[in-house]
C-alpha cells in the first residue's frame, strides 16, 4: 500500500511540474518571435524533469517549437484535469465538515448548484468526492505519462543526430575526463610534496642529528629519537590519506553502501541515509560515487548552513543514481570555489550526468548519473 501511495504522490508531483513548464512552453509561444532562449529554456526544463539528456541544438531542428505548441495547450489542458481530481476530492470529501459556512441558498462547492439543505445532503457531496477521490488515484499515472509524452517525443535527440551529437558529448567527455585526470595528478603531486616529502626532509635531518649526537651530546638522542618517531608516524598517516584520496580501501572492505554509510555518520550535520544497490559497480564507478558523496557533504558542512542533509543511491538498470539534497541557504555556484566543479568534471569523465538546482533560500538538491559497469 505504501509503494502504491508512494507512485500515485509521484504521478501528482510530475502532473506539477508538467503544469509549470506547460506555462514556460505557453511563455516561449507567445515570445518566440523575439527570442529563441525562451523556448530553449522551457525545453531544458521539460527535458530536465522527464531525465532527458539535454544536448546540443541541432540547426534547422523545429521539434522544440512542435513541443511547445502541444505541451502549452493539450499538456495545460490534460495538467488542469490532473490538478483538479484531488482538489475536488479533498473539497468535496471534507464538505460535510464546513458546509454550515455556507448559505445553504448558495449550493455546494465546484459544480454543486443545488441547494444544501442539513447533513444529508452534505453527505452526499462527500460521496461525489469519494469518486473524485478514487478516479485521482485511478487515472493520475496515466495523465502524468499522456502529459510528459510530447516531451519523450519531440525533446529526445532525433535519430538522425545522434551520432553527431555522440560524437560531439563525448568528445567534451573526453576532454572534462583528461582535465579530471590532471587535476587529479595535480592535488596528489601537491599532497605529497606540502606533506609526507616535508615529513621525510624533517626525518632525514633527526636521523642526522642523532648520529652526530650519538658522539657530542648522547643524552640527546632518545629525544631525538622520538621527535624523528613522530615525524615517521606523520609521514605514514598522510600518505595513507593520499592512498585513501585515490581508492578507498573502505571500498573494498564494505562495498559502496557500507562507504557511504561511513561518510554520513561522520557527517557533522545530521544525514538521513537511503540506499539501494543490488550487486556491485566498477571499481572506478564506486569510487567516483563515493568521492562525489564526500564532497557534496563537505560542501554542506562548510557552505550551507543546513540542519540536515538526505543522501540517496540506487541503481536503476545500468545506471547508477545518487542525490543529496539540504536545507541549507542555497544559492551554490560553481564558479565560488566550492569544489562543484570538481565534481561536474569527476561525473563527465564517467559519461555520466550531473545536475544540481540551488535556489536562494534553499533547498539544494544535486543529482549525479553514472553508468554502473561492470
Amino acid at each position: 500500500m505504501r509503494a502504491y501511495l508512494v507512485s500515485r504522490w509521484r504521478a501528482f508531483r510530475c502532473v506539477l511540474g508538467g503544469l509549470g513548464t506547460s506555462g514556460l512552453a505557453l511563455a516561449a509561444l507567445l515570445l518566440a518571435p523575439f527570442t529563441r532562449r525562451v523556448l530553449r529554456a522551457a525545453a531544458g526544463r521539460e527535458r530536465s524533469r522527464l531525465g532527458i539528456v539535454d544536448l546540443p541544438p541541432v540547426p534547422g531542428d523545429r521539434r522544440e517549437l512542435g513541443w511547445a505548441a502541444l505541451h502549452a495547450t493539450a499538456g495545460l489542458v490534460v495538467g488542469l484535469v490532473g490538478l483538479s481530481l484531488p482538489v475536488y476530492a479533498v473539497q468535496y470529501c471534507t464538505f460535510p465538515l464546513w458546509y454550515r459556512l455556507l448559505d445553504p441558498s448558495m449550493g455546494g462547492p465546484g459544480f454543486v448548484t443545488w441547494g444544501i439543505d442539513g447533513l444529508a445532503d452534505a453527505f452526499g457531496v462527500f460521496l461525489i468526492g469519494v469518486l473524485f477521490a478514487v478516479a485521482a488515484f485511478a487515472l493520475l499515472p496515466g495523465i502524468a505519462e499522456l502529459q510528459a509524452f510530447p516531451g519523450r517525443r519531440l525533446l529526445a535527440p532525433a535519430a538522425d543526430a545522434d551520432l553527431s551529437l555522440r560524437v560531439a558529448e563525448l568528445t567534451a567527455t573526453r576532454a572534462a575526463a583528461l582535465d579530471a585526470h590532471a587535476t587529479e595528478l595535480r592535488r596528489i603531486e601537491r599532497s605529497l610534496h606540502d606533506g609526507t616529502q616535508n615529513r621525510l626532509v624533517a626525518l632525514n635531518v633527526l636521523i642526522g642529528a642523532a648520529r652526530r649526537a650519538q658522539e657530542r651530546n648522547p643524552a640527546a638522542v632518545a629525544d631525538i629519537l622520538n621527535r624523528a618517531q613522530d615525524a615517521t608516524e606523520q609521514a605514514l598517516a598522510e600518505l595513507r590519506a593520499v592512498v585513501r584520496s585515490i581508492l578507498p580501501p573502505v571500498l573494498d572492505d564494505r562495498g559502496l553502501a557500507g562507504a557511504l554509510a561511513g561518510l554520513a555518520g561522520a557527517c557533522s550535520v545530521p544525514c538521513a541515509l537511503e540506499v539501494d544497490l543490488p550487486g556491485r559497480c566498477a571499481a572506478s564507478v564506486e569510487a567516483t560515487a563515493y568521492f562525489v558523496v564526500a564532497e557534496a557533504l563537505t560542501n554542506v558542512v562548510k557552505h550551507s548552513g543546513a540542519g540536515s542533509v538526505a543522501v540517496t543511491a540506487r541503481r536503476d538498470g545500468d545506471r547508477l543514481r545518487l542525490r543529496v539534497t539540504d536545507d541549507g541557504r542555497g544559492g551554490a555556484d560553481e564558479s565560488s570555489g566550492s569544489g562543484l566543479a570538481g565534481i561536474r568534471r569527476r561525473v563527465a569523465a564517467y559519461d555520466g550526468r550531473f545536475a544540481m538546482t540551488s535556489p536562494a533560500g534553499g533547498p539544494t538538491t544535486m543529482d549525479v548519473e553514472l553508468p554502473c559497469g561492470s
